[in-house]
């Protein structure tokens, strides 16, 4: 059984995100904890630049997403935390050079905080995504 993306009549059938999904009983399923804008060397990359940020965070989660095998396209939830003041359309652009125009999207949650673990901190992503 595959994975089944939920987009009832008579809800908005967005591009970036699906309204619900439904996942197989047997499903291998991998949780990537939150993602910041942060590098190999433990640096914050863009200090107060949320899109520079953004694109770590997803580069990040994107290699995580390697090591177990697979891809954006295997992403079936999203949380989005971002700092109060931060601009998601900048956020945004990264996603979308991220995932391009692929089909079934995960479905996503995104939350304005005051603040997160650094202050330094614009931005932060967990995912889960079902393995092929």
């Amino acid at each position: 059984m595959a994975v089944e993306h939920i987009n009832p009549a008579g809800m908005y059938n967005s591009p970036v995100f699906s309204q619900g999904i439904i996942l197989p009983a047997n499903a291998r399923i991998l949780l990537i904890g939150g993602q910041n804008g942060v590098n190999e060397q433990g640096e914050v990359v863009g200090k107060g630049d949320v899109a520079k940020q953004a694109e770590q965070a997803l580069a990040n989660m994107v290699k995580v997403l390697a090591a177990a095998g697979a891809g954006v396209e295997h992403l079936v939830k999203t949380t989005i935390l971002l700092q109060q003041d931060a601009d998601l359309n900048a956020a945004f652009g990264a996603w979308m050079a991220i995932w391009g125009q692929r089909q079934n999207p995960p479905t996503v949650t995104g939350m304005r905080v005051a603040a997160l673990a650094n202050p330094d901190f614009l931005i932060e992503i967990e995912a889960m995504a079902v393995l092929p």
